[in-house]
């Protein structure tokens, strides 16, 4: 079957910034231009198409990501516009897990924000290509040069402008386009739908020149007969210099950047040319690498229709019409509706009754989806974030997606008995949507909790039980989610010993547990041979593994920790997998209550943005909260204040900080470690909690 469009003319990208920082505007303008939409909707105005959830216009941000299609100069764009809120971090994680390429946003005013140092980091471990526009040229105190210092400085990239702004703030009146060097006027009353070349006016000439040198020079870098005719003092062709901008973008040696104001519908169009001008397709990546579930051996799937399918699950939402939907990058091969595929963790078959493409919340069906596309299914059961479905004939598992720990947790509980079973089985969907959202009970207090990635995830979880699900609950105040680890070694005995006129129970471990430096939880046995049979160390390691599950001191994880397994002793006819479990269980409690076990609570790094007459008391009141100030820098007539402080200490700090500043300052957060609860205070939680 003929694709509709040819698969070098595909681009997956994602849209991606710091909250804020003007996407979803941008992407509305992009729909505009490609003619995917006839009118525009503002973010503000809690209009905008790809912001369909109630939660995201009454907010005005962007909570989950949103897909959608629409066509530029003959290509096929597949857009994920993603959330720029550092609580929704991981809908912008699995999205950039299945595209190919970017364009990150930065705010003419204030240059490369948290979030937009967050997200970058992400997509360089997946290596993705990428574009910049720097977005609100016309907002007072922006600043297209400390943008660009910005880029280099905190996220060590070449930012290579193809635009620059005429001017700034007030006097921004469009942007130069230096491979052409013409000036380009956009018509308002057309909604910048068309622009005027004009010549460069006079005072920027000069600034244009040594902006274009630059960015030759840059082009010519990863071509080598480029680079030699530009040495030897040739005059580049524009179509050469476009394909040096793409060889260098998709090396990774350099980043277009561009310049505009969404809001005002300037400079769009030109993202638009570098997005099927220099990201790549499909086809210009790499194939993607997987194992297979039987045999092990590693295998490639290439971006093309005739190999067997491969796809990866990368989202599960609800929808109210369709039911359960399943988003997939399809990798290789084609799926057809109606088709049997294989989902290689779970080892069953599924049955794909739709295809469909979205916008947004809006579908088209589809009867089949190619390699390089992105779709949403209906019909698989019991696929989650991260599977892999594949041809039943030639199984595949595609690496799957590492999903950061909850921070935050609130208690829930329904109102009335009809609402217990509403609750529990909206929260299952709920989790089943979101891998950073989980539910458990508490086995001390009975409590149903919930934990997330911070205040506001939970609370737009909470919101969608009610308003969704119609589910009424009551929800208590926000907890840290602690985590416990030691600090220093120690020894320890555990026997699990227990006859009763039959067979009996027989297990005896010996381990060591000390501080593990590079994190996470490591097991190493190092048992002579004879001194405990080789069947029983999986017991073992899973009694250890359970007991650090389950904390020392306060019922919290343990984490960063080695445990070394040292010996034992067994029976011929009493040992079991259940006694040496239990004996591995009680020789970690014992060994770890010996190693002076300590709260670990979660530190975030903090950006308060406030006017200058305030920055005393926002320094006052960090401090209060048991923050470190980390430093104070000028971003033009305000200052920012960066500090770390307990996630603990910052519930309710945005009601605080309006308090603070009569409403004139704004803060981000996002989490930065886990570090030691100071002794005295670790004692009064404790004491708090009834544990001492």
């Amino acid at each position: 079957m003929a694709r509709e469009c040819p698969l070098e003319r595909v681009r997956n990208i994602g849209i991606m910034a710091h909250i804020d920082a003007g996407k979803t505007t941008l992407t509305e303008r992009i729909l505009f231009y490609t003619g995917r939409v006839h009118r525009m909707g503002e973010v503000h105005d809690g209009a905008a198409a790809m912001d369909w959830m109630e939660q995201e216009r009454q907010r005005g941000i962007t909570i989950t990501s949103a897909a959608t299609t629409c066509h530029w100069l003959d290509h096929r764009i597949n857009i994920i516009d993603t959330p720029g809120h550092v609580d929704f971090t991981m809908e912008v994680e699995r999205s950039l897990r299945v595209l190919d390429g970017s364009v990150a946003v930065f705010c003419g005013v204030g240059g490369v924000e948290p979030q937009s140092e967050t997200v970058w980091k992400q997509s360089e471990v997946y290596g993705i290509p990428k574009i910049a526009f720097i977005n609100k040229m016309d907002r007072v105190g922006a600043d297209f040069e400390n943008a660009l210092a910005m880029m280099i400085d905190r996220l060590r990239t070449n930012p290579v402008p193809l635009t620059m702004p005429i001017g700034a703030g007030e006097t921004f009146s469009g942007v130069i386009d230096l491979i052409r060097m013409k000036a380009l006027r956009f018509d308002e009353a057309a909604q910048g739908a068309t622009f005027a070349e004009e010549d460069i006016p006079a005072e920027f000439l000069d600034e244009a020149r040594q902006r274009r040198e630059g960015l030759v020079e840059s082009a010519t870098e990863a071509d080598d007969e480029l680079l030699e005719k530009y040495v030897g003092g040739a005059e580049l062709s524009e179509r050469e210099i476009h394909e040096g901008i793409r060889k260098a973008t998709l090396k990774g040696t350099m980043v277009p950047v561009l310049a505009g104001a969404a809001l005002r519908n300037v400079g769009v169009q030109q993202v638009l040319d570098a997005v099927v001008r220099y990201l790549p397709s499909p086809v210009d990546v790499p194939a993607v690498v997987g194992t297979n579930p039987y045999t092990d051996k590693e295998e490639k799937r290439g971006a093309d229709d005739d190999e067997p399918l491969a796809a990866l699950a990368f989202k599960i939402a609800s929808d109210s019409y369709v039911g359960r939907l399943t988003y997939l990058r399809i990798y290789s091969g084609t799926l057809k509706k109606g088709a049997q595929v294989l989902n290689t963790r779970t080892d069953k078959k599924e049955r794909v009754g739709r295809i469909l493409l979205m916008h947004a919340n809006k579908q088209e069906d589809l009867d089949t989806a190619s390699a390089g596309e992105i779709v949403a299914v209906v019909g698989p059961r019991t696929t989650g974030t991260g599977d892999t479905l594949c041809d039943p004939k030639k199984p595949i598992v595609l690496e799957s997606m590492a999903f950061p720990e909850p921070v935050v947790s609130v208690a829930i509980e329904p109102k009335t008995k009809a609402d217990e079973d509403k609750l529990n089985q909206s929260l299952e969907k709920l989790a089943e949507e979101d891998p950073t959202f989980v539910m458990h009970t508490n086995e001390d207090t009975g409590q149903l909790i919930i934990s997330g990635m911070g205040e506001l995830h939970l609370e737009v979880l909470t919101t969608r039980l009610k308003r969704e699900f119609g589910v009424r609950a009551n929800v208590g105040k926000p907890m840290v989610s602690y985590r416990e680890t030691i600090t220093s070694t120690a020894k320890a005995s555990g026997q699990f010993i227990r006859q009763s006129g039959g067979r009996g129970q027989y297990g005896d471990v010996r381990l060591r547990i000390e501080p593990l430096t590079e994190g996470g939880i490591e097991f190493e046995n190092r048992v002579r041979d004879g001194e405990i049979p080789r069947e029983f160390f999986p017991a073992i390691e899973s009694g250890v593994r359970s007991a650090l599950e389950n904390g020392i001191i306060a019922g919290y994880p343990v984490v960063d920790v080695k445990v070394t397994l040292l010996g034992g002793s067994y029976h011929d006819v009493d040992s079991s997998d259940i006694a040496f479990k239990a004996a591995g269980s009680i020789a970690l409690r014992e060994a770890a209550i010996k190693a002076q076990p300590v709260l670990l609570e979660p530190i975030v790094s903090v950006e308060v943005v406030a006017p200058e007459q305030f920055v005393g008391e926002v320094i006052a009141d960090l401090n209060a909260r048991g923050g470190r100030i980390e430093g104070t820098r000028m971003r033009g007539e305000t200052r920012i204040v960066d500090a770390t402080v307990p996630l603990g200490r910052m519930f309710g700090y945005a009601t605080a900080l309006r308090s603070l500043t009569q409403g004139r300052a704004v803060y981000t957060t996002q989490f930065s470690c886990y570090a030691e609860v100071p002794r005295k205070k670790q004692e009064q939680i404790l004491a708090g909690w009834g544990w001492t």
